[in-house]
């Protein structure tokens, strides 16, 4: 994910919602594994305990109901 607009800081278990398609639902962060570079993707950071505005990271996000996503081919 990458991080445009927020407040403050965001650590593992923070719930936004998310958009998916047409669906809307809240994930939780449930991991936050690596910070990487926005433009190169290479690892900045191991397991940090937050994330804030500007930053790109690997993270682990659990859906709080099930969701059911089809892939599509471009």
């Amino acid at each position: 994910v990458i991080v445009l607009n927020h407040p403050g800081q965001i650590a593992n278990g923070y719930t936004p919602v998310l958009d998916c398609h047409t669906a809307h639902i809240a994930c939780k962060f449930s991991e936050i594994r690596e910070k990487c570079d926005r433009r190169t993707g290479k690892t900045t950071e191991t397991d940090p305990k937050s994330i804030k505005s500007g930053d790109a990271a690997i993270v682990i996000l659990v859906p709080t109901k099930p969701l059911c996503v089809e892939s599509s081919k471009s």
